[in-house]
């Protein structure tokens, strides 16, 4: 099944039909596959039964996603277990809906058990064993799974070297019992000096502790997720109601899922016609390589995104902005539309916006931030990026 939300949906592979490797193995399975520019809702999507792994499942391939990174839907009946699987690479979970129980293990290694809710963020190594059970019996458990396979088996194209591989990595399931699965810890030394280090979230939804990100605007604040022993990873955004973000640019592949809050988002090409993608919890998008984007907060509420980062090779040079006209726009110098939009949308919801005047006339305007936003204690009004 595809969204065709008005984007090319062509993957731009090595084949003579344009497709990658990772997409002739995605098709093969007969499951339902979503495309377009966005998914609104995550939770509601068609799946269907995948009768190998005793689970309902699709794929995700959104425009910007494709040859990159791979976005999986799993889905549990209540009360059920899947049977167990070694994956060869790393995997980064959100739980869309539900609550679980996930058991890792690897050759030599004991079993180890941990229990996740709505919105819990976590990843099982490469090389491990994984078994998923659902702990209620009156709901689905609901899973999105990312890593990087598209990426993996334009190296190698056989399935059987990433799901049936002796091959295993003991040490990353051995470090010590307080770490494993424990909750996530800050760690001040990395990053932007609010980088959360470890291989379980518990509620992204919730998260706090973030610090302000005054490059994209909108009075934000940001938290970098980091995952022990691997090269995935990513960041969460909050900003508040009735504000909204510089747009800007970067290299492809980011997962955007919202934790929270109501929005949209506007994505396009230098130059070309530009695509809204209404937003909620449970929606994803991913906007394609060197597009512009820019995220619209239409709540009462703070609004969060959760980028699940691609390869540090797909980043693209404008992560690190060194040209702020070519890759980030300024509130003055941003087309008309998008404030008066921004302004009617708010309408029909009988709000106002909340953005300062100045920020349409100084192109170096500052948003204000408190002292105690500046250490991170936002009480649940936190960060942005992205």
């Amino acid at each position: 099944m595809t969204q065709n939300n008005g984007v090319d949906q062509v993957a731009r592979g090595g084949g003579r039909d344009g497709k990658f490797v990772y997409d002739r193995w995605m098709e093969s399975h007969g499951l339902p596959i979503h495309r377009g520019a966005y998914i609104e809702d995550l939770k509601t999507v068609e799946v269907a039964p995948w009768d190998e792994r005793e689970c309902n499942a699709a794929f995700i391939q959104v425009s910007g996603m494709e040859g990159v990174a791979e976005a999986r839907i799993t889905e549990i009946p209540a009360g059920s277990t899947v049977p167990p699987m070694k994956f060869a690479l790393d995997e980064v979970i959100y739980t869309l809906m539900g609550n679980g129980i996930c058991t890792v293990w690897a050759d030599g290694v004991s079993k180890h058990s941990f229990e996740f809710g709505p919105r819990s963020l976590f990843l099982i190594p490469r090389g491990a064993y994984r078994q998923f059970a659902n702990a209620r019996g009156d709901q689905a458990l609901r899973l999105l799974h990312n890593n990087y396979l598209p990426v993996a088996m334009s190296l190698e194209p056989d399935p059987d070297f990433y799901f049936n591989n002796s091959f295993a990595h003991p040490e990353l399931l051995q470090p010590r019992e307080d770490e494993l699965y424990a909750v996530a810890k800050r760690s001040p030394s990395m990053g932007r000096g609010a980088t959360w280090y470890g291989n379980f979230f518990t509620d992204m939804g919730a998260w706090e502790d973030l610090v302000p990100h005054r490059q994209r605007g909108g009075g934000g604040h940001v938290v970098d997720v980091s995952f022990p022993n691997s090269q995935m990873g990513g960041h969460m955004s909050v900003f508040p109601p009735g504000t909204y973000k510089k747009g800007h640019r970067h290299g492809p592949g980011r997962v955007i899922v919202i934790p929270a809050g109501e929005g949209y988002s506007i994505m396009w090409p230098e130059g070309g016609e530009k695509i809204i993608a209404p937003w909620h919890e449970g929606s994803m998008f991913t906007p394609p390589d060197r597009w512009f984007h820019q995220h619209f907060n239409t709540s009462q509420t703070p609004a969060r995104y959760l980028a699940l980062a691609p390869l540090p090779q797909f980043s693209g040079h404008s992560d690190e902005v060194t040209d702020r006209v070519r890759d980030t726009i300024q509130y003055p110098y941003e087309e008309p539309w998008i404030r008066e939009k921004f302004e009617e949308e708010l309408a029909k919801r009988g709000l106002k916006s909340l953005m300062p005047e100045g920020a349409y006339e100084d192109p170096d305007y500052k948003f204000g931030y408190g002292d105690t936003e500046e250490v991170g204690a936002v009480a649940g009004s936190a960060g942005a990026q992205q």
